[in-house]
């Protein structure tokens, strides 16, 4: 595993992350979950993502990291990078979702207390609120820090003029920003349109989520939508509609990876991870064989200009 540094900050991620947004879930066999995270952790990851409504059922996937934790993780709190985030719907009623202090501190609370941690070491605003201050959320977070519940402060899903007014209110309240965890991916490259440069200049790590855009980035939907992948169940996000249109796309790249001795998986996380901004790549995984696959990729992160070239006409 290759380790770099979160922007111009002390903390090293692992160049590869595992998030536990799915597959980790009540609806999930607990023992292949517990079987990818050890694997994980003896091949060098050090950082488990989660957020407050993982599952489903919401909590239920914090519910579960609690137990990995107590059965197999506890002696090695000190050598993880555990994050949780706070900002859609987990409760009924006003203080439920967004960006308020209430609800921020409040679900941090909650996220502690199911995974049955001290603190953890990142904590993310999810999401920008429209209807609540920046400030107020980014004093959220400066709280969350400053009361030992956190080590770090970082914000998810923020364009980029609000990821630098961020940035600005968190310096002067002494908690500086770590970290932006954008969607970015080869179909969905919105942050090179300004977040990038943004985060370069004020020092902050970016570590993609959906790098394989759901799943649609491998070759398990070059011919059909397979029983038991993403977009085959009802609660993912990956619906069978943006299978067809992308598949062609999908098989101009697979061609690619093939010749350069890769899975279509292994190179569109070395696409992403091939600018030198990106911190790490969040990946998700069902089974201990994929983890390993995608972790793979590391062997082969370079690209030629022609490679490039070939990659950017397909997605243009």
């Amino acid at each position: 595993m290759q380790y770099n540094r979160t922007g111009k900050w002390g903390l090293k991620l692992p160049a590869v992350s595992l998030g536990l947004w799915h597959n980790f879930g009540g609806v999930d066999v607990f023992e292949n979950g517990r079987a990818m995270l050890r694997r994980a952790f003896d091949m060098g990851i050090t950082h488990f993502d989660l957020a407050n409504n993982y599952g489903p059922p919401p909590g239920s996937a914090e519910e579960n990291f609690g137990k990995y934790m107590q059965q197999d993780f506890r002696p090695y709190r000190d050598e993880l990078i555990i994050s949780t985030k706070a900002g859609y719907l987990m409760w009924p009623g006003p203080y439920g979702e967004w960006g308020s202090r209430k609800y921020l501190i409040s679900s941090l609370d909650q996220s502690l207390k199911r995974m049955g941690l001290e603190y953890v070491d990142i904590f993310y605003s999810h999401r920008p609120d429209p209807d609540t201050p920046l400030e107020e959320t980014m004093m959220a977070l400066d709280q969350a820090v400053r009361s030992g519940k956190a080590l770090y402060a970082g914000i998810s899903n923020y364009p980029a003029d609000m990821t630098r007014e961020a940035s600005k209110i968190l310096k002067l309240l002494g908690t500086p920003c770590l970290i932006h965890q954008p969607k970015y991916s080869m179909f969905e490259r919105w942050i090179e349109d300004g977040l990038l440069d943004v985060l370069e200049e004020e020092g902050i790590g970016c570590i993609p989520f959906s790098p394989l855009a759901q799943g649609l980035l491998t070759d398990r939907y070059l011919n059909g939508i397979p029983e038991g992948s993403r977009a085959s169940k009802s609660w993912g996000f990956l619906k069978p509609e943006q299978v067809g249109p992308a598949i062609e796309k999908v098989r101009k790249l697979n061609e690619i990876a093939v010749s350069r001795g890769q899975s279509l998986a292994q190179m569109a996380l070395a696409w992403v991870l091939k600018d030198h901004r990106i911190t790490s790549v969040l990946i998700g995984a069902s089974s201990v064989r994929q983890l390993e696959d995608n972790v793979a990729a590391l062997e082969k992160l370079a690209f030629s200009d022609e490679e490039l070239e070939m990659i950017r006409n397909i997605l243009e």
